[in-house]
């Protein structure tokens, strides 16, 4: 566990048919967050939810108009500098129906998105490469 402080809270909108993982990642960027957590909460055109099983993501579609439920993430940068965004989405249907997962590219938004972005100070995430699962796992610093 490391202790930081809480710096700046961005409150940003996103517009329509925007890519949600590519536009949080945008704003983080724009902000210059490399540390921090979010909450998003608007609608989605369609959702691609990803579930890590076996060594890879397994994707799912899910076709809207979807309300964004709840969703929340963590802000980093790999051993590069690059901006990495891990986000994870309940969104449900018309019908009161929910599914959640990890969110990935190909989610755009429907008619706005509501992201706040908190920064975190005085701590580094990294996410670095794990060579057992493959992925980009969190390293605290």
């Amino acid at each position: 566990m490391v202790k930081g402080r809480l710096g700046n809270v961005f409150f940003e909108r996103i517009m329509e048919d925007e890519d949600l993982a590519d536009a949080i990642k945008k704003r983080a960027e724009k902000n210059d967050v490399k540390t921090g957590f979010f909450i998003v909460i608007g609608s989605l055109e369609k959702a691609v939810l990803g579930h890590f099983r076996n060594g890879k993501y397994n994707n799912l579609s899910f076709d809207g108009p979807l309300e964004i439920a709840s969703g929340m993430g963590n802000i980093a940068v790999d051993e590069k500098g690059e901006t990495i965004v891990h986000a994870h989405l309940t969104v449900s249907d018309d019908r009161g129906r929910a599914f959640g997962g990890h969110l990935m590219k190909g989610s755009p938004v429907g008619v706005t998105a509501e992201l706040v972005i908190v920064q975190g100070l005085d701590v580094n995430w990294l996410r670095a490469l794990d060579k057992k699962t493959g992925l980009k796992l969190l390293k605290l610093e």
